[in-house]
């Protein structure tokens, strides 16, 4: 049995600090593989360069909605960063309406660019959202996110939002939240999604699962998002490993990486 944390930033200070033991404590708990997620453009060598050091690990580039006053990121060079071979992904992107307010168009065109160069590049997408489901539902459809498809990260949407994404090709990915007692919204749409469209992920570090709300995150957690989706389902966590795990795989075009373990 092998676990993959699908979203994670690595990268950032209070995981940064103790690397080794981030590493050591994913393989105790059966964690194979995780994807350090970029949320800008500046620290994006960081992200690389974590991909770059260690097998297991894989990176993605993009701009995270919140970010102002930093390097906008145009379709081309998004592309261009995306043709490395360790970046398997396009984001974090996507439209967040809960922390900033006012004029967001800047948000709206920023995630275009972003849809535009995961369909130029051909890798899939990484997508936030948050107090915004409609406009970045329209906006997927508008730019054709169909064509790439992609993951609806850390999800916490109603399960009509849920299946207007898996219709355009979107994975749902859910994080340590499942696991908070007063989520049962959350809850209830991780027992509708079908076992071949679910990912977890850790987020890391924050929202760490139960029992260690409230601690720093890190991959290893991730079993603790798939052992309450198991209890959720009914199903035992090897299947639900083993069919998160194939998921990730065939998103990111890592079957001849990957699919040997499973």
């Amino acid at each position: 049995m092998i676990l993959i944390d699908s979203h994670c930033h690595l990268d950032f200070p209070d995981l940064s600090v103790k690397q080794d033991e981030i590493l050591a404590n994913m393989k105790q708990q059966q964690v194979a593989y995780a994807l350090c997620v970029a949320v800008n453009l500046e620290d994006f060598p960081r992200v690389l360069a974590l991909a770059e050091s260690h097998d297991n690990l894989f990176a993605s580039v993009g701009v995270h909605p919140d970010y102002e006053d930093i390097e906008e990121p145009t379709v081309e060079r998004l592309a261009e960063l995306a043709r490395h071979p360790k970046v398997i992904a396009i984001g974090e992107t996507g439209l967040d309406y809960f922390r900033l307010s006012g004029d967001l168009e800047w948000q709206r065109q920023r995630f275009r660019n972003h849809i535009r160069a995961a369909k130029q590049c051909g890798k899939p997408l990484i997508i936030h959202t948050r107090e915004a489901a409609e406009d970045t539902l329209r906006i997927m459809e508008e730019e054709g996110a169909s064509q790439v498809g992609g993951v609806m990260h850390c999800f916490t949407e109603s399960w009509d939002v849920a299946q207007r994404a898996m219709a355009m090709n979107f994975l749902i990915s859910f994080s340590g939240i499942v696991t908070f007692k007063k989520a049962t919204n959350v809850q209830d749409v991780a027992r509708l999604v079908p076992l071949d469209r679910l990912l977890v992920e850790t987020d890391s570090p924050y929202l760490a699962p139960a029992p260690h709300r409230g601690k720093v995150n890190q991959p290893a957690f991730v079993r603790h998002v798939a052992e309450e989706i198991a209890k959720l389902k009914e199903i035992d966590l090897a299947t639900v490993a083993l069919s998160t795990s194939n998921n990730f795989t065939r998103l990111f075009k890592l079957d001849e990486i990957i699919q040997c373990q499973l």
